[in-house]
């Protein structure tokens, strides 16, 4: 197993900083104050729990056959009943803590699970908790070691089955559900594996071409402020020791020192000009991953012509906001870009299959931000969103902008 995939299974199953929990917490408390470190939260998206994360609980429905069991028999008694019932908040306790307590207990609580389900098997004469312990199996180690506990597990259970005369075709039903199940899982849990490397990846790749930029930007500050600060300071200094006995030729060093610093000037507004994320081709890579991992589609726009500076990086920056509010809060399954040009502007258009009634007199903080930022640029945002149609933006820039302010053809981050 490569390093990443080894650190994946260290915090699914061990974090080395983790928060302890206390064995006090009610069933209650477990649910609605998870573990951060919980298997429920590492299997849903960014770390938090969402819908697939709360399919645990759903799958509690299955308790109805614990319940049921003692009815079905024929020689069910008073006690057996009561002994059946007896199990259900021991197993509530250890399934709760599974997969919403300290993911480092998880196996602790599985091997749990599974024991009360061999061990009660004698008396309910029900599998219910043997499905359960199997389809936990998969979270606890690595997906050979969980192939192996399966198979022990069900080996076990078998022996137990025909020690307590189960009926065969009992038995091997059982066993076939609870190993589909368990592998089911597990290919799930393969798949949340390799989506969390994926993620990593991703986040390794922005971190390296940030660091790449900021040593950029380190060189051409150094190669562009150096020359001029150093000529600043010589000449200041040689016209402060020329100020009393030759005031003309101080007066000209003064001259020289207003023209270096407006050029200096003029030259770092350039560079800051060229300090931007990324341009609308790399953007458009960007928000087809960040799309794709949401089940959304991107398409069009596959060659982009050459752009001017100020242009390429409107355009990449108002990229990125609608296709994070697609993201978001769309509720789309396609998005289509377009983009036309001609002798005196550029149009890019984002369309989406969403949920649309956006308001186009009303707008968010990301999109009146997009506008300005075009408007600053001599160009114009225009809005399509009729309810349940989707969304269409349209942006419209100048082919040679007017000149702008730095903050509006920047990232807000360096404005």
């Amino acid at each position: 197993m490569n390093d990443v995939s080894a650190a994946l299974a260290q915090s699914t199953c061990g974090p080395q900083h983790r928060t302890e929990a206390s064995p006090r917490r009610s069933m209650l408390e477990t649910l609605l104050r998870p573990h951060p470190q919980c298997i429920a939260i590492r299997i849903g998206r960014g770390g938090l729990l969402t819908g697939g994360s709360w399919f645990p609980l759903l799958h509690l429905i299955w308790l109805f056959w614990v319940f049921a069991a003692p009815w079905m028999r024929k020689d069910s008694s008073l006690l057996i009943t009561a002994g059946t019932y007896a199990t259900v908040p021991l197993f509530l306790w250890l399934y709760l803590k599974a997969w919403y307590g300290d993911g480092a207990r998880v196996v602790h609580y599985t091997v749990a699970i599974a024991v009360l389900g061999l061990v009660s098997l004698p008396t309910t004469k029900t599998w219910s908790y043997a499905i359960y312990a199997c389809a936990l199996f998969p979270f606890c180690t690595t997906p050979k070691r969980s192939l192996l506990w399966l198979a022990a597990f069900m080996a076990m259970f078998s022996v137990t089955a025909l020690l307590d005369r189960l009926p065969l075709p009992v038995t091997i039903g059982a066993v076939a559900t609870c190993t589909i199940i368990g592998l089911l899982n597990l290919f799930f849990s393969i798949n949340a594996r390799h989506d969390s490397e994926l993620r990593l990846s991703q986040q390794e790749v922005r971190r390296l071409a940030a660091s790449a930029e900021r040593e950029r930007i380190g060189r051409d500050l150094h190669d562009l402020l150096g020359h001029t600060l150093s000529l600043i300071a010589i000449k200041s200094e040689l016209a402060d020791r020329l100020f009393e006995r030759d005031p003309q030729a101080a007066r000209e060093h003064v001259r020289e020192l207003h023209q270096v610093a407006r050029e200096s000037l003029t030259q770092v507004r350039a560079a800051v000009t060229g300090i931007r994320a990324s341009g609308l081709a790399a953007e458009r890579v960007s928000a087809r991953l960040l799309l794709e991992s949401s089940g959304v589609a991107l398409s069009g726009a596959e060659r982009l012509p050459e752009l001017s500076l100020s242009v390429d990086a409107a355009l990449a920056m108002c990229l990125r906001e609608a296709v994070t509010n697609v993201h978001r809060h769309a509720g789309a399954t396609n998005v289509l870009l377009d983009l036309q040009q001609d002798g005196v502007a550029i149009e890019l258009s984002i369309a989406d299959d969403g949920r649309g009634g956006i308001d186009d007199g009303r707008f968010g903080n990301g999109l009146q931000g997009m506008r300005q930022r075009l408007e600053a640029l001599g160009g114009s945002l225009s809005i399509e969103s009729p309810p349940g149609r989707g969304t269409r933006l349209s942006l419209r820039l100048p082919t040679h902008p007017v000149a702008a302010p730095i903050a509006a053809v920047v990232p807000a981050s360096l404005a």
